[in-house]
């Protein structure tokens, strides 16, 4: 039991969150396979999201759709609805503020909730954790998993390695029970360690969490030094603190409407791009983008930023620039032709696969400098038109002729969030 001095916090996760809510959506397909990918019409892409069912064939996420198929003949594969599955995350969000108003979001299928206030309304940790799974199955029909600790690495903890495996879909990892619970425990199983973290810490003789938290901080700051360098003191306590479970951070709304440091868009190509044409109608097309979300949220850019990739995948080549213009702006002709600039001084002619824009060292747009060259009055009138028309009727209801070409990618890009479909 947590002692009431301490804060009780939740790490809420849903289970395979997109596959969930297409088998919630598809009542027919309660007891067979399913998963979420790409492109199911043409049996490409990659695993989304897998049910429990279909992870009993051993399909995984992020491995090809093909390879899934020949694990499990009969998956059903469904392409993703993102725009649906940030609607389901949002009501979920609701639910969980009817118990606390301390909820951060993690990611689309995870949040943290400090219900220390509430145990005195709703009573025990897992009776409100219990609460929660029957509220948010019965309205969005999503499954959640919910670690309970004294702090959100606890909770993260006790989410990922035992909740999830938990029949209740419930865990409390409380901070006595660490040396017992969590130090055994391979090293892989710590948050924030991946496999070569693994293979790091295998060589420095580090198999289990235990061997971290039981290392004095300066001794693994001074392994991590001959090791990574002299600038690993931060990265060494990090981990040190999450192999004792020390976290003194807050469960703090509204964490994603912290003002950007930069408004960025990337696209990876269908093709290679050879000719000029053809990158000039990216180059727009992603600079329109970014200059939108700039206007959108009241920003302008002092600083451009290109990023370039060029086949072949096994060597490929490409770049990385930026540079500062002469005012802010977030105006889409000014920072394209500021983007080509950019562009063709470090491309080296080689075919294009991917490409991003970048707008950094914002400010508030309120105030602009005027010019004797553009009319800066009718630009922005121009932008806020079009702008207008996108944020009602859609980002394809009006683009540019450039994008009605074989190259454009702004139609195909208009039916996606994130990459993937809405």
């Amino acid at each position: 039991m947590i002692k009431k001095s301490e804060r009780t916090v939740f790490l809420a996760d849903c289970e395979s969150f997109y596959a969930s809510v297409e088998k919630a959506d598809h009542p027919g397909c309660k007891n067979k396979p399913v998963a979420v990918a790409g492109d199911p019409a043409r049996r490409s892409g990659i695993i989304l999201a897998a049910c429990p069912i279909a992870k009993s064939f051993g399909v995984t996420t992020a491995e090809r759709l093909g390879e899934a198929l020949i694990k499990c003949p009969e998956l059903i594969v469904m392409r993703p609805r993102m725009q649906h599955y940030i609607d389901v995350s949002l009501m979920i969000t609701q639910i969980y503020k009817e118990y606390t108003d301390l909820v951060e979001i993690f990611s689309i299928d995870e949040q943290f909730l400090d219900v220390s206030g509430s145990l005195r309304i709703f009573g025990d940790p897992v009776i409100i954790a219990q609460s929660m799974q029957q509220k948010v199955l019965k309205q969005t029909g999503v499954k959640i998993r919910v670690g309970i600790g004294s702090n959100k690495m606890l909770s993260k903890i006790a989410t990922d390695i035992w909740a999830k495996k938990s029949e209740t879909g419930i865990f409390t990892l409380n901070q006595p029970d660490i040396e017992k619970l969590l130090w055994p425990q391979p090293v892989q199983k710590m948050f924030g360690v991946g496999s070569r973290m693994t293979a790091h810490f295998a060589k420095l003789g580090m198999s289990t969490i235990g061997d971290i938290a039981r290392t004095s901080l300066p001794r693994l700051k001074e392994r991590f030094r001959t090791r990574f360098g002299k600038q690993s003191d931060i990265h060494a306590e990090v981990m040190w603190r999450t192999a004792n479970g020390l976290d003194d951070s807050p469960v703090t709304p509204g964490t994603f409407n912290t003002p950007p440091k930069s408004v960025g868009h990337m696209t990876t190509l269908p093709r290679d791009y050879t000719d000029n044409s053809q990158v000039d109608t990216i180059l727009l097309e992603l600079t329109e983008e970014v200059c939108r979300d700039c206007r959108r949220k009241g920003y302008m850019g002092w600083v451009i930023s290109v990023s370039c990739m060029c086949s072949p995948y096994d060597a490929p080549t490409g770049f990385s620039r930026q540079m500062k213009m002469p005012d802010p702006t977030n105006n889409t002709n000014t920072v394209y032709e500021a983007s080509k600039i950019l562009f063709y001084r470090y491309w080296d002619k080689m075919p294009v696969r991917r490409v991003g824009i970048m707008l950094s060292s914002l400010v508030d747009d309120e105030g602009y400098q005027l010019t004797l060259f553009e009319d800066q009055v009718k630009s922005r009138a121009l932008d806020k038109a079009t702008d207008m028309i996108k944020e009602r009727y859609g980002s394809a209801a009006i683009v540019r002729a450039s994008s009605l070409t074989a190259s454009g990618q702004a139609l195909e890009r208009a039916q996606k969030i994130g990459g993937h479909y809405k």
